[in-house]
């Protein structure tokens, strides 16, 4: 709440410069406020009494704006990249596989590892689960696993994280 909105019979001062002014009316306070060219902000309004502030409102909530932005541009968002593999993958596309693995994590992203079962292969889910298991073991200097291999309908799913 700035000046006029504040409903408050006597406040505690901040001034400009950060230096306490005391216990002051709300009147005086606003008045100090106007004749400074500044506006009254409640910076504590829970307080007994509230605690005001005289500042320039339009800078302080550009500065905020602006501190918003640059934490929002700093953040890391993390994506979940998912590679496929097969219960009878050869040793080269298995390698491949482990490479693309290996750059996601390496760039921060989350790794969803699928094993995908056709036809009657489902019922040796424990080759696909072999193969998974042996991607954990190749990646594990690097990463962990969120969520062992488990099996979900016709894929069998493991999802690895960076350290």
């Amino acid at each position: 709440m700035i000046n006029e909105e504040i409903r408050a019979k006597e406040v505690r001062l901040i001034g400009p410069e950060s230096e306490q002014l005391g216990i002051k009316p709300f009147r005086e306070a606003l008045q100090m406020a106007q004749d400074a060219n500044l506006d009254l902000v409640n910076v504590a309004p829970t307080a007994k009494p509230p605690v005001c502030r005289i500042m320039d409102y339009g800078k302080f909530r550009y500065e905020t704006q602006k501190k918003e932005k640059e934490a929002r541009k700093n953040q890391k968002i993390v994506d979940l990249k998912e590679v496929r593999f097969s219960a009878t993958i050869d040793e080269h596309d298995f390698q491949t596989k482990l490479r693309n693995v290996l750059k996601f994590i390496q760039d921060g992203d989350k790794v969803k590892c699928s094993v995908r079962f056709r036809g009657r292969e489902i019922t040796h889910a424990s080759i696909g689960q072999r193969v998974l298991e042996r991607v954990a073991t190749e990646a594990e200097s690097i990463c962990t696993v969120e969520r062992r291999p488990k099996l979900e309908g016709r894929s069998m799913i493991m999802i690895l994280a960076p350290k």
